[in-house]
């Protein structure tokens, strides 16, 4: 390594032992300023005395503190030019100054011969010594008190007077603000007179009749004489007892003491950093016996949780009951932030930490859950990221999200390499290393934790990155490592299912921040590799129920060997272990074959020689390693004649036994499942929503590893399924694994056909297939088609086994069909509870596995003998005509539409060709503003306003040669919430173009204003314009497509009309 190569390294460690000295001077202080027994002057002169060794020249250092008419310095301090001062602050009041000098000159650095680190240091001394003095006074004053309270305990009738005294004398603003509060508590009680005494203090009310209720009312003059005379007192005495009026005033006055904990807190300009000091201070106060107010300690609690967590109502209203202010004093330990940070730790950092509090309360009282272990964890404060951003200089990612999806998703990958080649601020460098000393060379994994993940109706599963780490080698290249993940976390948030997903539910404004969650990976090592004995999911509510004995309130758990990828993914060829809580005695696979055929087959591990994360086969990694394996008798069973048994990990042979994964041993013998369930249902509780956890088992303990509330469908009712239904008027029929509701108004199909799929052999055809239907999820009407096709769609591993899809290349469908075909293997996978069917529930994609070789009906007449739209609407795709079909049902039926008719009861399933329905109807009159609030009226008025705005564009003044509207306007699908999309055929001048840019904008923000008076839904901006060229219409780019398409084409509006 090169010279230049070894500066940064240097200058680290130089900056790190300068780090050491600091800290190590402020623990002297505080071991000097911590002993009541010292008095303050010796306290004073051992601090002057520690403070040079924790400059950058202590030979030539010296400290000076001056307080009030005393001095105190080293002994041979002399004063010179080179000097850095504070001052020491008491109760808002400047009482002294602490100076340190260089009795010599020394090089010029931040500030002077002085580093910007040294400031924050003497600084820091300042107010600790300002603490000190505070406290010292309030430890005299206390003993003073008890003392007092001692030599009156006789006197039972006025042994008050004493205590109320002393702190009149002593502190004079103290005292009037206790005696307020006395006077409000005796008004508060109705204590005769209390009134009367607050008239006294505040002089009289004006008499009814007189205050104008919409004038200000005028300010009284308040007489302190009446609270100094010590009248509330003398008044609570007669009524509350002696005893009463002590008690109060200690609490008032413990509270008083505690106030500047609530103030910081509360003041939006405080920094993570100020929080956590006055934390620290705040839980000295309570360890030394202060007693606050519950409306003091709410007030704590919600602060906190807003700080560190979220600003979430409905998350703050659950929090506050179950989080304390001491589970922030570790935590504020754990967090990485600059000093001048006011970020936070994130929702799946959130959610996490309140489930944990949730379950360290509730513990064994509503059903036992065993010992629920949450593995060590470090924060990244949201704010990192802005940081990161504006270090690197990387402003104009911020502007991806109001891209097109198909440009952010064609840019995404340099953006990733963008991230991955810039550097981080130095505190942040400075916190993982702290991080990575504490560790060890224990596994890692790196997750995001945004501001608007695991939120209600918000989860963004899988859309986030979280990387595994080995976390081994050197330290620089652990560093390395793990500082490269985290660019990689921060990078995704700027993918295109995430903004596809926000841009879905409204969110695409909201300011997204990107907070990250260290966590130390549960497992144990084999051998060369390092994995949990089973990992995996649990929901409260199973949404896709395989059986009429299942309730929706059962749960569900979905289990995997290893690391827990597999539970949340899609996979090809393999198989998790599914169970229901409230169903123990259930399984999905009922005969020897059947557990045998979809137990899984494979395992994730992180490989600690290779540091890399790897899939590995089973029965592999047993002929390696055998009975080590963790848990391995709970994990494994031995198939023997026909039969599963239990193995005994001495007497068992991997290379002869033939062993499989079904986790018999774990479920079967032990209280896992309904721990697992009792779990589900204190959390449901709790938060008040069902949940969706995920978990680890290192064959010991059983560990939480998040926690959100559950997305979850409308809990539909059974839909009726006629009976004689010739089957020229259905396309499919099914009689397994199928769940309520009913899809109404199906105009298009988007078929992959197995047989054709199975055949492509080149790799670049079967990625070219889920790029098609990608391109048609935007071209389609919304929620007006359905995708059919083999196998496990949006699959980890082999794409022949599925389309290659993501969440944004099919969340415009209404549903998702996957075929099984005995020809080609293709077997739909019961995926409930992955990240792929977590979006497909809170989308409302409805889904249906079809099994035509086995009962279903597949109607492969309509499929195959209706027209192929494909090479008109993608002509680039045309390659692709015997694979993927798009067929007009409507053009191919008669004008008939398909709905598909769900029944859960009978596993029943229909899809019915019947007459469309009118969705245009008749007007209704507008004649109040509830017309609006009707369905079937916001697209008609999205309609009106857009023919309106065409009307009155001047095409001559601002280059206009064509408008159209498109969308849901288009589509009279249009909700309360919607926008109206517009395009706009530009021939102008780059002025004529600011011009009408201008021009939209306005009635945008008009059109936005009225939508939210009448429906109350705010949309700040209602239009969303697309300006299109003659070179894009020309090419067919992006919107341009919409213009003459064979499927949903724009709808052409007339432009300038007003003027003719």
């Amino acid at each position: 390594m090169t010279d230049h190569e070894n500066r940064p390294v240097e200058d680290l460690l130089v900056s790190l032992q300068e780090r050491a000295k600091e800290l190590n001077c402020l623990y002297e202080v505080e071991q000097i300023l911590a002993r009541l027994d010292f008095p303050l002057e010796q306290a004073f002169e051992r601090v002057v005395e520690v403070i040079p060794p924790g400059w950058q020249y202590p030979d030539v250092c010296c400290a000076m503190i001056e307080i009030g008419n005393e001095v105190y310095t080293n002994q041979d301090f002399r004063p010179t030019p080179w000097v850095l001062s504070s001052d020491i602050v008491v109760q808002d009041e400047v009482v002294g100054t602490l100076s340190v000098w260089y009795t010599t000159e020394r090089p010029e650095e931040d500030i002077g011969p002085f580093l910007k680190e040294e400031a924050r240091l003497i600084n820091t001394i300042a107010e600790r010594l300002g603490h000190s003095i505070l406290f010292h006074r309030m430890y005299e004053t206390r003993q003073t008190w008890e003392s007092a309270s001692r030599e009156l305990e006789a006197e039972k009738e006025d042994r008050w007077r004493a205590p109320i005294e002393l702190l009149r004398r002593s502190d004079r603003e103290l005292y009037l603000r206790i005696a307020r509060k006395m006077v409000n508590h005796l008004c508060w009680a109705g204590i005769e007179g209390g009134q009367e005494l607050l008239q006294e203090i505040y002089g009289s009310p004006e008499e009814n009749g007189r205050h104008d209720p919409n004038y200000p009312a005028r300010p009284r003059s308040v007489n302190d004489d009446v609270l100094l005379s010590g009248k509330p007192f003398e008044i609570a005495r007669t009524f509350l007892g002696s005893d009463a009026v002590i008690s109060l005033t200690r609490d008032w006055v413990m509270e008083d003491k505690a106030s500047f904990f609530p103030a910081v807190l509360n003041n939006p300009r405080s920094t993570l950093s100020e929080v956590s000091t006055s934390l620290r201070r705040f839980h000295h106060l309570l360890d030394d016996g202060a007693e606050l107010s519950q409306a003091t300690l709410d007030s704590i609690h919600v602060g906190l949780i807003r700080r560190f967590l979220t600003d979430q109502l409905d998350f703050i209203s659950v929090a506050k009951e179950y989080i304390q202010p001491e589970d922030f004093i570790d935590l504020i330990d754990r967090v990485i932030q600059s000093d001048a940070s006011h970020g936070k730790l994130g929702g799946k950092s959130a959610g996490l930490f309140l489930a944990q509090a949730v379950l360290r309360r509730e513990g064994e009282t509503k059903g036992p859950i065993g010992e629920v272990k949450v593995p060590r964890s470090w924060y990244v404060a949201s704010e990192g990221q802005v940081n990161f951003i504006e270090y690197n200089d990387l402003d104009e990612v911020m502007q991806q999200k109001y891209r097109e999806i198909s440009q952010v998703r064609q840019e995404f990958p340099n953006i990733v390499q963008l991230f991955k080649n810039s550097r981080f601020p130095q505190e942040i460098v400075k916190g993982v290393s702290m991080i990575l000393d504490e560790v060890g060379d224990a596994p890692l994994i790196v997750r995001s934790s945004s501001l608007l993940e695991d939120r209600m109706g918000s989860a963004f599963s899988g859309k986030y990155r979280s990387l595994f780490l080995a976390n081994q080698g050197t330290k620089h290249e652990r560093m390395s490592a793990i500082l490269d993940a985290m660019t990689e976390v921060y990078a995704s948030v700027f993918g295109p299912d995430p903004i596809a997903y926000r841009r879905e539910r409204g969110l695409l404004d909201f300011h997204e921040e990107m907070a990250i969650l260290i966590q130390e990976v549960v497992g144990t090592r084999l051998g060369r590799y390092f994995l949990p004995a089973v990992a995996g999911v649990a929901f409260s509510n199973n949404e896709f129920r395989w059986s009429p004995r299942i309730k929706r309130t059962d749960g569900l758990i979905r289990l995997v060997p290893g690391l827990g990828t597999r539970a949340v993914d899609r996979v090809g060829n393999d198989y998790p272990i599914l169970a229901v809580p409230g169903q123990p005695g259930l399984r999905v696979n009922t005969t020897i074959d059947e557990v045998i055929r979809y137990s899984p087959r494979s395992v994730d591990v992180i490989n600690l020689e290779t540091s890399a994360f790897e899939t590995h086969d089973i029965d592999e990694l047993l002929r390696e390693h055998g009975a080590k394996y963790p848990a391995f008798d709970r994990v494994f069973s031995v198939l023997k004649d026909d039969v599963l048994r239990r193995p005994t990990p001495l007497l068992v042979d991997p290379g002869k036994d033939e062993l499989v994964a079904d986790l018999g041993g774990l479920i079967s013998s032990t209280p896992f499942v309904e721990h697992v369930g009792n779990i589900l249902k204190i959390l449901e509780q709790a938060l008040g929503t069902p949940v969706d956890i995920e978990f680890a088992h290192d064959g010991e303990d059983f560990y939480l590893l998040q926690c959100r509330p559950q997305s979850f469908a409308a809990d539909d009712a059974p839909a009726p399924i006629p009976k004689d239904v010739p089957k020229d008027s259905q396309l499919f029929s099914a009689h397994r694994y199928v769940s309520n509701g009913h899809v109404p108004d199906i105009t298009h199909v988007v078929y992959v056909d197995p047989e054709s799929y199975a055949g492509l052999r080149d790799r670049s055809d079967l990625l070219a297939v889920g790029e098609a239907v990608g391109q048609l999820n935007k071209l389609l009407p919304k929620r007006q088609f359905i995708l059919m096709g083999p196998g496990r769609w949006g699959s980890r591993g082999d794409i022949k086994l599925g389309v290659s899809v993501t969440y944004s290349d099919i969340n415009n469908s209404a549903m998702l069909i996957e075929i099984a075909r005995q020809t080609g293997d293709y077997l739909p996978d019961l995926s409930f509870g992955t990240h792929f069917f977590q979006d497909l529930v809170e989308s409302e994609i409805r889904y249906l596995p079809l099994y035509p070789d086995n009962g279903s009906f597949l109607n492969l007449d309509i499929i195959h003998g209706a027209p192929n739209l494909l090479t008109a609407m993608l002509p680039e795709y045309e390659h692709l005509a015997d694979t993927l079909r798009v067929i007009d049902l409507q053009g191919s039926t008669g004008g008939r539409v398909l709905r598909v008719l769900m029944n859960s009861e009978l596993d029943e399933a229909v899809g019915i060709f019947s007459e469309a329905t009118d969705q245009a109807g008749k007007a209704p009159t507008p004649s109040t503003d509830q017309t609006l609030r009707q369905p079937e009226v916001y697209w008609r008025w999205r309609m009106q306003m857009s023919e309106k705005i065409a009307a009155e564009t001047d095409p001559g003044r601002f280059g206009v040669n064509a408008m159209y509207v498109i969308g849901s306007t288009k589509n009279a699908s249009a909700g309360p919430s919607s926008d109206i999309d517009l395009l706009v055929h530009f021939r102008g001048t780059d002025e004529q173009r600011r011009d009408l840019e201008t021009w939209l904008d306005a009635w945008s923000l008009c059109l936005g204003e009225i939508n939210y008076l009448r429906t109350g839904y705010a949309n700040r901006e209602l239009l969303d314009v697309h300006i299109i060229t003659d070179e894009d219409i020309e090419k067919k780019t992006s919107f341009a497509a919409k213009i003459g398409a064979v499927t949903d084409a724009a709808l052409a509006l007339r432009v300038g009309s007003s003027a003719e």
